[in-house]
């Protein structure tokens, strides 16, 4: 189970849009994320690969925490808005809830909710 100071700490790092650095310091070596129902994609350090090149797609990301986040016992409910503004001009928003399981401080399995259409960008007007 994560400390309310550990828990808080990830939270900040994802709000400052240090996405990769947050899965460098808070994920356990052998860590999984899935999106929905997909096959989880496995290891810490292939999801931070996965994750910059995501980011290196995009001029910016705002990332937010949207309150109260859920914890009972080891597993952890976060609302995360995602706004994501491609270097190609166009833009996507993104709400998805996170479900992840820890072990201690590291995040060991991490499952994302959300509905798929958000994907999609929208172009500049």
């Amino acid at each position: 189970m994560p400390t309310t100071e550990t828990l808080e700490r990830f939270i900040e790092r994802v709000e400052q849009g240090l996405h990769a650095e947050a899965i460098e310091e808070f994920y356990a070596e052998n860590a999984s994320m899935r999106e929905n129902l997909a096959a989880p994609r496995t290891g810490r350090d292939r999801l931070v690969a996965l994750e910059r090149k995501v980011l290196a797609r995009a001029r910016s990301v705002q990332s937010t925490c949207v309150r109260p986040v859920f914890v009972n016992d080891s597993h952890v409910v976060i609302r995360w808005i995602f706004e994501f503004e491609w270097k190609d001009g166009s833009a996507t928003r993104m709400e998805e809830l996170a479900y992840q399981r820890w072990e201690g401080e590291q995040i060991a399995e991490e499952q994302f909710f959300y509905d798929p259409a958000q994907m999609a960008p929208t172009q500049p007007a």
